[in-house]
């Protein structure tokens, strides 16, 4: 077995969420000598990947970090030896600045298709960390979908009325995580090749969810009263099969959420406030006192929560500073992937001469 995978049963590439846009990045070479994976696990020392041979566990080559890979990550290793070879560029990411003051980007997830935002029908519901969530999503070019659990314990509608005010182009959609029919509220998300992820504090019922959508349960904790907050349960990320088809990417719950290089995703998720600050009469109102300032006549007229207001220049802060101070990281990275494709390409030129 392996993350509930018979060991007689192995997915195929499609099954796993290939597609030809990773087919385009290898080389003729590669597509003879090398195989095509996609990671499930990401240890120190070593990366369990899933293959259209079965599960493999490759060590990391001296040129790539485990901090560098993520799960959900597609690469092409060297089978006979065991080794991964190299990753491939993603179609989307999940990646937050880590904890503490080096300036480090923590990745979280790869090659996401969909993103539940969940939180609850009590304490935890918070507007400002769902607008976080929101931004870290948009940002990495992944569609979010806003699941509100414990439906059982509350009435919800007051709760999605808020969110249709801040996520008004987000599907959202309230469930009890714990009903019979959990899994299939969240069937049109689901489906071959495709990949999600729960996002939310722990104890909102992401692990009670996941488990109805692998079909077996997870590991949960016990909920504090006083705040509605849980204790972590999921201590590290995993890719796991989904029932209905496709895979989910089991993350642990996050006490800290902080934004870097998300500008584009604070912008999607404040979208109307973008679209009116478009129509002040300086391109660089600061929509505090000056003359003309479309956003303070909408805060006027009561079409804008000031508040909104101050949570998007809040996040906008956050990111500007956050990115500044990644960008030498981000530069090297952008080095590297350059100096990678490099080296293909002469391979792959050499190959064809010889």
């Amino acid at each position: 077995m392996f993350q509930g995978i018979p060991m007689t049963s192995f997915p195929t590439l499609a099954d796993l969420g290939w597609s030809n846009r990773w087919l385009g990045q290898l080389s003729i070479e590669e597509l003879e000598t090398r195989l095509p994976a996609r990671v499930a696990e990401v240890h120190r020392d070593r990366l369990l990947v899933l293959s259209a041979k079965g599960p493999l566990a490759l060590m990391l080559p001296s040129d790539l970090s485990a901090g560098a890979v993520a799960v959900g990550d597609w690469l092409i290793c060297d089978e006979a030896n065991l080794v991964a070879d190299r990753l491939l560029e993603r179609s989307t990411r999940l990646a937050r600045r880590a904890a503490g003051e080096t300036a480090r980007e923590q990745l979280i997830a790869a090659n996401v298709d969909t993103a539940f935002v969940t939180t609850s029908c009590n304490a935890d519901f918070n507007i400002a960390r769902i607008e976080r969530y929101l931004a870290l999503i948009h940002g990495g070019g992944i569609e979010p979908v806003i699941v509100l659990t414990k439906a059982d314990l509350d009435d919800p509608e007051p709760y999605l009325d808020r969110l249709r005010t801040v996520a008004r182009d987000v599907a959202a959609l309230a469930v009890d995580a714990l009903a019979p029919d959990a899994s299939e509220r969240l069937a049109p998300w689901c489906g071959t090749g495709r990949t999600l992820c729960f996002l939310g504090s722990s104890g909102v019922g992401k692990s009670t969810l996941a488990g109805a959508l692998i079909g077996r349960s997870l590991a949960t904790g016990a909920i504090r009263e006083d705040d509605a907050k849980g204790r972590h349960t999921t201590t590290a990320r995993s890719l796991l099969p989904v029932a209905a088809g496709g895979w989910l990417i089991d993350t642990p719950g996050m006490r800290e959420l902080r934004l870097t290089d998300v500008a584009e995703g604070i912008d999607a998720t404040f979208a109307e406030l973008v679209e009116t600050a478009r129509l002040c009469r300086f391109s660089d109102c600061l929509h505090e006192t000056e003359p003309g300032c479309a956003i303070r006549a909408a805060i006027e007229a009561n079409q804008i929560d000031p508040d909104r207001l101050r949570r998007w220049q809040k996040l906008q802060r956050e990111d500007s500073w956050n990115s500044a101070s990644t960008a030498e990281l981000r530069a090297r990275s952008r080095q590297f992937g350059r100096l990678t494709r490099d080296v293909s390409r002469r391979k792959q030129s050499r190959w064809e001469e010889s």
